[in-house]
């Protein structure tokens, strides 16, 4: 080649490499899940998350508070978006619950004129007017502009320490209220002025957490130029420290304007702790260089799921929804390990293993498995938080917040996650000692235990709930049989294997529902739709599939495949009204189906078990469009410490966990073309989705077709492929099929339901037809009219029989192969004549535990006692009205009232009253011709109103010849609406 040649060679090669040279000059921009987090989301509606700072898993979330009332249900978080004024910034937020609390050490800016009250009332306060035009929030930090005060909030956070940058404006009096009083009952506080640069205190409260505690160290960039306590609206100054109940702390910084840094360490351990952790966590006050260090700590924990394509919508609500399932459980320890147990007691252990913020009824459905997946390491850190609470307080957490068991929801559902840990393999934690602290929960006689033990189910005249406690208590115990079976524990795995099948004896074949049984009847009359004493925040159809660890049975119960697919069709078809008890968290209805809480989440992916996945596939997908919106009221509910948004990222990825410790997943539709999980050590498992349309034309697993509705939790640990074909229109072959369709079923130890009256209401006003009936097909029913009981060789049941007297009727159910069923007992009693009892007013029969008739349970003899629950007229304070008539005497009457509520008895005579020496109120009740009603136009006044003080949960109205209560009463320190035997007419 030439000279010239190669030259112009060289020349035309010249550009490229140029450009090659600029390339890797150029920055390569990285995946940033950051730029797709919208904190805002679910700060509208009823979502009840806060927009404010926190690092992952924090145990500080630094946030605007803009509701003042801790009983404001949508100020659960503090924060609300319709809201225009800020009161301030308090440090520790709940993220989506249904009931409220935290908000503690409220830290107020301002300028100018010192205010010493929020301005709550309408007075100028501390409080300011904001817009959200001057908001900005993403994981790690939020800023707003206060108004009134021209002042600019930035707010940051590490795990312990809540960081907050206000810009005074210059020539005005830069201040800050420090307030211990704002939100929930203050129980002890204090202030003590360490130095002009930092000051220290205590905050302990109680409201959903009975006792919680909260110690306190602040530290400002620049000395405070005067101080003082704020008692009311005096201000005390030149006082170091002091304790109270009430207490707020005034500082003044000058007028010079300017950004203030403000540090504050939190401890529920000692204010010692709290200064431990300020200083590990930020021995320099750099809010820029806190801020990038939280948020590069959120950029590798949201990086562990990595999704290319979708929308912008999409991508932001799924990584604000991945943001939210890593906002609680919260850090509940300190830096050296110290941390407040269960005991409310200190003690130690290995430092970042200890959390706090357990909503276990939600979370275990969704959030749990999801964080097996994505972070072994702090889901055994959470099981050993179950097992130190378990050993400092008897059982495992069923709610705990901030070291307090609230009792809130109902099983023992840490059972579940923990089960689901073993079983995945995961240690890290004592799998016996986890084994034992099931068992403990499960032994327990509260709650309707005593009752499931005996009988085999909760009975509805012995507690609240007790169709939705059956259900998930049958599920925690499956759970605790697979442990039992994976530790080789043969006796217990039987025991907890039966246990597990009690949904079976509250499945109405009638009707096709599980639903209330006392003594035998089925709780009438019955609605589906119908929110009720029976189910928990739901109703029948939404209770109507949670048997997720026995599917087999399900299928059996509807007759099979086509049965059960008919009846998800029933769910989604039906009418969309609920009846009965307002339930603020049933919403996202689709027929009865109601994604905004937790009861349905898995109803969708059922019928993959029925050999429809097509239809999963296309609710699901509707589900995800639908239910979840980048905006304020983006969540169709509460998110519940991240089970709505757990629920959304997982159905995204194209399956979900309907059975925990099962180790398998079902799957749904995949939301975007490419997903990648980040599972530690190198390993990545890929979903990819190609074409459009919700439904799944094919798959391929690793490059072999692979024709399962369900994913093998092992499968994605292991790391690998799994790609999807998609399109508009079902294939109904795939998924479909034996060894297609994911299966839950118990083959060992199987159990018979107890017998049930199917027809025949049990007072006797004259001869009256009873029919018998159980759910397993195939078994004989054998019973005993004279109280003795029932067995292979007692009259065997054939066709409805009449009784006339009162009666005791035993029965039992017989099947080869199987033990027999547990023993009905269901007493029949005769009314005699000329007794009677009516109820007046607007009231919801459901809650009269079945009917008018039913309330007069002194004729039945020994203890026994009738729920009944009234739904009030909704718009009126009415809640019962109880008329005894005017013909009958009266003996004795006793009936418990939830506390304020308002209700009127209605008395043929005058009776006197007094309060007597234990806290019961003897009342007097004037006569009255009705109900004191608009429409009978009996004024209110000529009956006694009951309102119970807080200490007398039980009120006791005497006519004549008093009697004192059975011992042992259940109305004693229940807060429902009860009657007793205590009702005697002659």
């Amino acid at each position: 080649m030439s000279r010239w040649k190669r030259w112009l060679t060289a020349l035309c090669l010249l550009p490229g490499l140029m450009v090659s040279a600029q390339a890797r000059k150029a920055p390569v921009k990285t995946f940033d899940p950051l730029e797709w987090v919208n904190p805002f989301i679910g700060t509208g509606g009823h979502g009840h998350t806060y927009p404010g700072a926190s690092a992952p898993f924090g145990a500080v979330q630094l946030s605007p508070d803009t509701r003042l009332d801790p009983a404001d249900w949508d100020g659960c978080g503090g924060y609300h978006h319709s809201d225009s004024r800020i009161y301030g910034f308090s440090h520790t937020h709940l993220s989506g619950t249904g009931v409220s609390d935290y908000c503690d050490v409220l830290f107020a800016p301002h300028a100018g004129e010192l205010r010493m009250q929020n301005g709550g009332d309408g007075k100028p306060g501390y409080g300011s007017a904001f817009d959200h035009g001057s908001e900005t929030a993403r994981p790690g930090y939020y800023a707003v502009t206060l108004k009134d005060h021209d002042i600019r909030v930035e707010l940051t956070a590490t795990a312990r320490v809540g960081l907050h940058r206000y810009t005074f404006p210059k020539g005005k009096e830069a201040r800050l209220i420090v307030d211990l009083v704002h939100r929930d009952q203050v129980l002890q506080s204090g202030f003590k002025f360490v130095s002009d640069r930092e000051i220290e205190g205590f905050r302990h409260s109680r409201s959903w957490a009975k006792n919680q505690r909260l110690f306190f160290v602040v530290r400002f960039s620049r000395p405070f130029v005067s101080h003082g306590i704020v008692v009311g609206n005096t201000v005390m100054e030149k006082v170091r420290d002091v304790r109270a109940e009430k207490l707020k702390a005034a500082l003044s910084f000058g007028s010079k304007g300017g950004p203030l840094l403000v540090a504050v360490g939190l401890s529920a351990v000692s204010v010692e702790g709290a200064r431990k952790n300020l200083d590990a966590e930020m021995p320099r006050l750099d809010f820029e260089q806190t801020r990038r260090r939280t948020e590069r700590a959120w950029s590798q924990e949201l990086s562990k799921i990595e999704i290319e394509g979708g929308t912008a919508d999409q991508r932001t609500i799924f990584y604000t929804a991945l943001y939210h399932t890593m906002l609680s459980p919260n850090v509940f320890q300190d830096v050296d390990g110290m941390y407040l147990g269960r005991d409310l007691e200190v003690h130690g252990a290995e430092p970042n293993t200890h959390y706090t913020v357990f909503s276990l009824w939600d979370t275990f459905r969704a959030l749990h498995p999801l964080l097996s997946i994505i972070d072994r390491p702090r889901s055994s850190a959470f099981a050993r938080t179950f097992l130190r609470q378990y050993e400092q307080g008897g059982r495992l957490p069923v709610w705990e917040l901030a070291a307090n068991e609230t009792e809130c929801m109902i099983g023992y559902h840490a059972v579940p996650v923990l089960a689901d840990l073993i079983l995945k393999g995961i240690g890290g934690f004592d799998h016996a000692k986890a084994f034992e602290a099931m068992k403990a929960s499960a032994e327990k006689d509260h709650f309707g235990l005593e009752s499931y033990k005996a009988l085999g189910y909760v009975s509805g005249d012995r507690e609240g709930e007790s169709v939705s406690k059956t259900l998930e208590y049958a599920f925690d115990d499956w759970c605790i049989a697979q442990v039992a079976r994976k530790l080789g524990r043969k006796e217990d795995e039987a025991r907890y294997l039966k246990r597990a099948q009690a949904f079976k004896h509250l499945f109405d074949p009638g009707t096709g529902f599980f639903r209330g049984r006392m003594e035998g009847h089925w709780w009438s009359p019955f609605d589906p739709s119908e929110v009720n004493a029976n189910y928990t925040e739901a109703n029948a159809w939404q209770y109507a599939f949670f048997v997720p660890h026995d599917m087999d049975a399900l299928l059996r119960f509807h007759a099979g495949k086509e049965g059960l697919a008919r009846k998800l069709d029933g769910l989604f078809a039906a009418n969309s009204r609920v009846t009965g008890t307002q339930q603020a968290d049933i919403t996202g209805l689709i027929g009865q189906y109601a994604h905004g809480n937790e009861p349905s989440h898995h109803i969708a992916y059922l019928y993959a078990f029925a050999g429809q996945p097509w239809k999963t596939q296309a609710l699901v997908r509707r589900l995800l469009q639908e239910m979840y919106r980048n905006d304020p009221d983006g969540l169709i509910g509460n998110e519940d410490c991240g089970q709505m948004s757990a629920w959304y990222v997982l159905s995204a990825l194209g399956f979900y966990s309907v059975t925990p410790a099962s180790n398998h997943y079902v799957i749904g539709s995949p939301l975007f073309p490419k997903a990648t999980l980040h599972l530690g050590r190198g390993r990545t498992f890929t979903l990819r989705a190609e074409g459009e349309g919700p439904y799944i034309q094919s798959a391929t697993l690793n490059g072999q077709p692979y024709l399962q509705a369900w994913l093998d939790h092992d499968t994605i640990q292991q790391g690998g492929e799994l790609n999807f074909v998609m399109g508009r229109e079902p294939n109904k072959a795939w998924g479909a099929g034996p060894g297609r369709e994911p299966r839950t079923a118990i083959t060992e130890s199987l159990i018979l339901p107890v017998p049930f009256v199917a027809e025949g209401t049990p007072q006797l006003s004259g001869p009256t037809r009873v029919a018998l009936d159980m759910a397993e097909p195939g078994a004989e029913i054998r019973y005993t009219l004279d109280g003795s009981e029932p067995g292979p060789h007692s009259l065997k049941y054939a066709e409805p029989f009449t009784l006339e007297t009162s009666t005791v009727v035993k029965a039992v159910a017989l099947k080869e192969g199987f033990a027999p069923s547990g023993t009905l007992t269901a007493p029949f009693t005769r009314i005699p004549k000329g007794r009677s009892l009516q109820l007046q007013g607007r009231y919801s029969r459901q809650y009269s535990g079945g009917g008018d008739s039913a309330l007069i349970d002194g004729l039945r003899g020994g203890p026994h006692w009738r729920l009944g629950r009234w739904q009030g007229y909704q718009g009126q304070d009415l809640t019962a009205v109880v008329d005894l008539g005017s013909v009958q005497t009266i003996h004795r009457i006793a009936m418990g009232f939830i506390a304020d509520s308002r209700s009127w008895i209605l008395f043929p005579a005058q009776v006197e009253f007094e309060i007597s020496k234990d806290g019961v109120i003897w009342l007097l009740v004037g006569t009255a011709a009705g109900p004191p009603t608009p429409e009978s136009g009996v004024k209110a006044q000529d009956c006694m109103p009951i309102f119970p003080p807080s200490q007398a949960r039980y009120v006791r109205v005497r006519v004549t010849n008093p009697g004192p209560l059975p011992k042992g009463h259940p109305g004693e320190g229940n807060p429902s609406f009860f009657f007793t035997d205590e009702i005697v007419i002659e």
